[in-house]
């Protein structure tokens, strides 16, 4: 029998599934959320298939428009920067700002889950675990239809006025539109996969490095990195290559990985008390970019990485898809005078235009910063740039700010920071021609200041979040 199991349907209750379920249920809409996992506030989720995220601007004012955003900040941690770790052991801070005062925040992908879904529940959305969204399909009447299965009851068929994909970068969802005409669909997968692994508290619960810095390891193709938890522990990741040499190949067992680690990253090996049997047990995950379009058939729509599943390597994949939450959420208000079928249409149509182009350069920048953190942070050039580039931010504030200001600091669109990012490049290659490297950075800020006036007449924005 067919019977209309609510107003909206999500097919996940992950991070942006749960965010758009709010949204849904502020505006009035009755919201179910159907997600194949058990409920993890009431199970043990396996260790090691996660990565700690990193909650900036974007995201922090997605929750701010539901009022949520006080509530997640009080279970992360403010990062400022990079804290390099050399080979040596020798330790290089590199702010994320030009004045220092920016930051990111750590918070634990868990954690906010769990949180995310108690809103959802508390702002009246009701959530089926263990239920998985088979298929859906949009009818020209006023509902759809979409297939439930789960492993107790029988598929059921229900109805629903819209349905959204937010079902991860395996979307089944997404699945459906494959087998729809004129339906674009890549997956790219880097070379290097990741495990994760800790560092503990120490005693009395402190954090035994710096809690306020995300940590890295830079070794060239492949590096480790670590993000502070509230419990005075650190995650800790390392991106490595799955075959090769050196390789999750290359290490097939546990006293090879630890000569490895006692060699590449001695001073992190030696807060790991619990190294060997989290290499043994904690699995290695791939990382893959997703890209389709179009995003929205009828009166369904993808959204998160079930449309754009980017690599973490920018910290931007959470914040991305919390942006996806908000957008939808503004051209749902837009197209309020529309209802039926065209309503959900035509605002869904929008959210996709505008999302398209910034989902792309996310893409493109994220897979650019593994190289970067990987490799570039330790190199001289780098480096050499990124003060003029803090320099000329604090001699030009509001009109010379840098790409990655922009993406994690600020609201500006991903794809008009590209932009901005192009045009920094040139006025720094300009102006650093001539100046040697290796002595004192002495700009010429009269040629400076001609530059910025052709290449930023206006301020980019007054104030990085």
């Amino acid at each position: 029998k067919i019977r209309m199991s609510a107003d909206v349907v999500v097919s996940g209750a992950g991070l942006a599934g749960c965010l758009a379920a709010i949204n849904l249920q502020k505006q009035g809409h009755q919201v179910r959320l159907h997600e194949k996992r058990p409920d993890m506030r009431k199970t043990t989720i396996s260790a090691g298939r996660s990565i700690n995220l990193a909650l900036s601007a974007r995201g922090i004012n997605a929750l701010e428009e539901v009022g949520l955003a006080e509530k997640i900040l009080d279970i992360s941690i403010p990062m400022y920067g990079r804290t390099i770790h050399s080979i040596e052991g020798n330790l290089t801070f590199q702010s994320y700002s030009r004045d220092g005062k920016s930051f990111i925040n750590s918070v634990s992908r868990g954690d906010l889950n769990c949180k995310l879904m108690d809103l959802a529940e508390e702002a009246g959305a009701t959530i089926e675990f263990e239920s998985t969204i088979r298929s859906g399909r949009s009818s020209t009447s006023r509902t759809g239809q979409y297939f439930v299965s789960n492993p107790t009851t029988p598929e059921k068929v229900l109805e629903c006025a819209a349905l959204i994909g937010a079902d991860g970068a395996y979307s089944a969802i997404r699945g459906q539109f494959l087998h729809q005409d004129r339906f674009n669909y890549s997956q790219s997968y880097i070379e290097h996969g990741y495990k994760e692994l800790s560092i503990p508290p120490g005693e009395g619960g402190t954090w035994l490095l710096d809690k306020n810095s995300l940590h890295i390891w830079p070794r060239k193709s492949y590096m480790l990195i670590a993000l502070p938890n509230l419990d005075g522990g650190f995650t800790c990741t390392i991106f490595f290559p799955f075959d090769g040499e050196p390789s999750f190949s290359s290490l097939d067992s546990t006293q090879k990985a630890r000569q490895f680690f006692q060699e590449t990253f001695s001073d992190a090996l030696k807060l790991m008390p619990n190294f060997d049997e989290e290499w043994e047990t904690n699995p290695v995950a791939s990382l893959v970019t997703v890209r389709c379009f179009p995003w929205t058939k009828g009166t369904t729509v993808l959204i998160g990485d079930a449309a754009h599943a980017i690599v973490p390597f920018f910290g931007q994949g959470m914040n991305a898809s919390f942006e996806d939450c908000s957008v939808l959420n503004q051209c749902l208000v837009a197209h309020q005078d529309k209802s039926g079928v065209d309503f959900w249409k035509s605002a869904f149509k929008e959210f996709e235009n505008r999302r398209k182009k910034n989902a792309e350069a996310i893409a493109d920048m994220a897979l650019e910063n593994f190289v970067e953190m990987r490799d570039l942070v330790a190199d001289e050039e780098f480096l050499f740039r990124k003060k003029v580039a803090h320099q000329l931010g604090i001699e030009f504030p509001g009109k010379f700010v840098t790409r990655y200001e922009l993406v994690s600091f600020s609201l500006v669109d991903y794809a008009e920071a590209v932009k901005i990012g192009e045009k920094n490049d040139k006025v720094i290659d300009i102006l650093t021609k001539d100046i040697d490297r290796k002595g004192p950075i002495e700009l010429d800020m009269a040629k400076a200041k001609e530059l910025i006036a052709e290449y930023f007449p206006q301020n980019i924005i007054d104030q990085l979040q």
